[in-house]
Order: structure tokens, then C-alpha cells, then sequence
């Protein structure tokens, strides 16, 4: 067997496995009985069941980091100094994500699944590794967000920004279920680049609604009898 042929099913079965039971509950005897190596191939091509972790998530970040770089430096080309809008900047995003080769037609919601676990999941080594990695495309992005949205204070952006990412893992996790259930209910079949053409306006709306936390709501009115 090939040695990239064994570091690519031992990915696919970790991939798969860490986003259905999580990172913790997944041990690598788990994985190696799925990608049918032994342990040794795991600790030969990775070191650790950390380093493999890394491995899942740069397998997919290298290459999306290089063309959301590439979809930056055309869309502010086009802006000609001045700042893109907010929905250009969601827009460059979302559509790098959809439209990037796909290994499979699950490969956007798995990989979803796994971001959305990185968060929820005790794994401070992850955040570390893709500040690490990867904090040039995505500070770029948190630069752009920071330019569209100059009226709002760090605090909401922050907020706005943890609901943005909640929706977004949500929905392309869940992508293949929602695609089933809308075909179920009314016959109709979408592809995940329309459902990410469909989340982009809706996110937009949301870190541009208007803020109501600090404004009391109109005294209702009660009739006395």
C-alpha cells in the first residue's frame, strides 16, 4: 500500500469518526480498525493522536485558506480602496467554502461538524494550532468584518459574530439533512452552494440589525375595567 494512500484512509476514518463521536471519544484504535492499518502506520505518519487532529483540519484549511486569500485580494481589486460591504466579505467566504473540491458530497457538513466540535470540545492544542496556522486568511476576514461594521462596538461584534458562526456550523453541518427534509416536504432539491447563497443575506441582516438591548420596549398598555 501506497504510503499516500495509507495517510489518506487513515484521515477519512479519522475525519469521519471524530465528527460523529467527537475528539475525546474517538480513540485510535477506533481508527485504525476503520482505515485497516495498524497502530504503528498512525504513530509513523503523525506522531500523536493530537498531530492527527491537526492533520483532519489542515487537510481542508490549507487549501481553503489559499483561495479565500485569492477571493480577498479580488474583491478588494475590485473595491479599488475602498471597503468592501459586508455582504462581498460573507460572500467571498461562503463561496470559497462551497465551491472547494470536495473529497465526497459530505465533505463541507463533516467538516462543519468538526469546526462546530473544535469550539464545544476541551481541545486548547486545535485553537492553538489554527491561531497558529491560520491566523493570516482569518484575521484578514476579522479585518474586513471590523471595516463593514463600523457602528458597532467590539462587544456586538463579538456577539454578532459567535451567532454568525452558530448559524453558518449549524447549517452546513446539518446540510445533507435539511436538503433531504425540504425534498421530502415539497419536492424541490438544492444544492449546499444554495444554501450557502441563501445563508449569506441572512447573516448579513443579522450583524447589521439594528440594537435593541439598550432600548426599553413601548409600555404596553392596560385597559382598567
Amino acid at each position: 500500500m501506497a504510503q499516500s494512500d495509507t495517510v489518506d484512509r487513515i484521515l477519512d476514518a479519522a475525519e469521519e469518526l471524530f465528527a460523529e463521536r467527537g475528539f475525546s471519544e474517538t480513540s485510535l484504535r477506533m481508527i485504525t480498525g476503520k482505515a485497516k492499518v495498524n497502530l504503528a502506520a498512525v504513530n509513523y505518519h503523525f506522531g500523536s493522536k493530537n498531530a492527527l487532529i491537526h492533520a483532519v483540519f489542515a487537510r481542508f484549511l490549507s487549501p481553503f485558506s489559499t483561495t479565500l486569500e485569492t477571493a480577498f485580494d479580488n474583491l478588494e481589486d475590485r473595491c479599488d480602496g475602498k471597503p468592501p460591504t459586508l455582504y462581498e466579505t460573507l460572500w467571498a467566504l461562503t463561496e470559497s467554502a462551497v465551491r472547494m473540491p470536495q473529497r465526497n458530497d459530505r465533505g463541507i457538513s463533516i467538516f462543519m461538524r468538526l469546526l462546530g466540535l473544535a469550539y464545544t470540545q476541551s481541545q486548547g492544542h486545535l485553537r492553538k494550532f489554527l491561531e497558529q496556522e491560520y491566523s493570516q486568511p482569518f484575521g484578514r476576514f476579522m479585518r474586513l468584518l471590523k471595516e463593514a461594521t463600523p457602528e458597532l462596538s467590539s462587544v456586538d461584534r463579538y456577539w454578532r459574530i459567535q451567532f454568525m458562526l452558530g448559524a453558518t456550523a449549524f447549517t452546513m453541518s446539518s446540510s445533507d439533512a435539511l436538503r433531504d427534509i425540504l425534498q421530502n416536504k415539497t419536492g424541490i432539491e438544492t444544492s449546499v452552494q444554495e444554501i450557502g447563497a441563501r445563508l449569506v443575506p441572512f447573516l448579513a441582516a443579522g450583524m447589521q440589525a439594528p440594537d435593541k438591548l439598550l432600548t426599553p420596549p413601548p409600555e404596553s398598555k392596560v385597559s382598567v375595567a
